[in-house]
């Protein structure tokens, strides 16, 4: 019954978030160019690969031996914009009506990452991925994936409505002050 509400909830608010969507869609077309989604496959709900939607952010640009350059210097400053305020995660909401994702859980992460952390992965996708999740509101960008790790299975074993609660009104928290790393303590235990 929670999942059906989420989904219903999902796709509630991606309606009236299209307009904004196709708004900031433009500002990525003319900062970047297209595409202006950014699919990729990710590891759900019991390692479950899905297709992931977000607003690109990072401009194609490849060095000398045709790789990737590093995303800081892909990142367009819309693209920070967006990234800083999550609105890059909008598109999402597809993602959670669709059933892939709910709106709090450890974001989702590329299914070899998810295999290379074995039964800490495993345990990791006992819970349905989220578009913010407590390792976001923890430092998310300024963690180490480790760092991450732990706080993701500290959710798993505390998940509750409570806490995704708190979770969801952390992340207004974030996008309005930006990332801020949590003490060490506090990671390691999950507290905040």
């Amino acid at each position: 019954m929670r999942r059906l509400m989420t989904r219903a909830l999902g796709a509630a608010l991606l309606i009236p978030a299209l307009p904004l969507i196709a708004g900031l869609a433009l500002g990525v077309r003319l900062s970047m160019g297209s595409p202006v989604l950014f699919r990729q496959a990710r590891a759900g709900l019991g390692g479950q690969s899905f297709t992931m939607f977000k607003l690109r952010s990072m401009r194609e640009a490849n060095g000398p031996d045709g790789r990737p350059l590093p995303d800081k210097v892909r990142v367009t400053a819309f693209g920070r914009f967006l990234r800083r305020s999550r609105l890059d995660e909008l598109p999402g909401l597809w993602n959670v009506a669709r059933g892939d994702m709910a709106f709090v859980g450890p974001r989702p992460l590329l299914p070899e990452t998810i295999a290379g952390l074995g039964p800490r992965g495993e345990a990791r996708g006992r819970v349905r991925p989220g578009l913010t999740g407590w390792s976001q509101v923890n430092g998310n960008t300024l963690l180490s994936l480790d760092e991450k790790i732990t706080l993701d299975l500290w959710y798993v074993d505390n998940a509750s409505p409570l806490l995704d609660l708190r979770i969801l009104v952390l992340t207004l928290w974030v996008m309005a002050g930006g990332e801020r790393r949590k003490p060490a303590v506090a990671l390691a235990s999950g507290a905040d």
